[in-house]
């Protein structure tokens, strides 16, 4: 697994270099090649993910709903440091994942980033920078007023995100365990 870094001045990031999950021929011809920039018409998606269920609940949402075979999944977790080997390899395991998951299900490209910061403004960063079709997230499902009161990732990403956020929220026969 290789780890690409780069310091810039607002924030800190790692890429995850995710495994190759669509065999590579050698010396095959350019025309089967499936990630040509003229034969691929897909669109980006931003999945914001971390460990609780509801995050884990909003990616299946997406790849069940919005994701398409062409389309390359951009999964997004925010840390409080990037430079911690513990939870960035928590974070590395999460996406691999999450990304053969994607692979098995829909056939999707995925790429993977963990970015450190507050969680509501590394999402708005990532979509100013990716500029995806939608930034897909979960949700607690809290009343308004705790949201309010506590803060709240999703309505921040509401708020704030110049891509069009969509906010999946968990169903109430889900409880706690929200997972399709």
């Amino acid at each position: 697994m290789e780890t690409v870094e780069e310091d810039v001045e607002e924030y800190s990031w790692r890429e995850v270099v995710l495994p190759r999950l669509v065999p590579v021929v050698p010396d095959a011809p350019p025309e089967l090649e499936r990630e040509t920039g003229e034969r691929r018409r897909g669109r980006d998606l931003l999945v914001a993910v971390d460990f609780g269920p509801n995050s884990k609940h909003a990616f299946d949402w997406a790849l069940a709903h919005i994701a398409r075979i062409a389309d390359t999944v951009h999964l997004v977790h925010a840390v409080s440091s990037v430079h911690n080997e513990i939870v960035y390899e928590k974070s590395r395991e999460l996406m691999e994942d999450l990304a053969i998951e994607a692979f098995k299900t829909l056939l999707v490209r995925t790429k993977a980033r963990i970015v450190e910061g507050d969680a509501g403004k590394v999402i708005c960063r990532e979509a100013d920078r990716l500029k995806p079709a939608a930034v897909i997230l979960g949700t607690r499902g809290r009343g308004i007023i705790q949201s309010v009161l506590q803060g709240s990732v999703s309505e921040y990403c509401f708020h704030n995100c110049k891509a069009a956020p969509i906010i999946i929220v968990p169903g109430k026969e889900a409880g706690e365990q929200s997972v399709l």
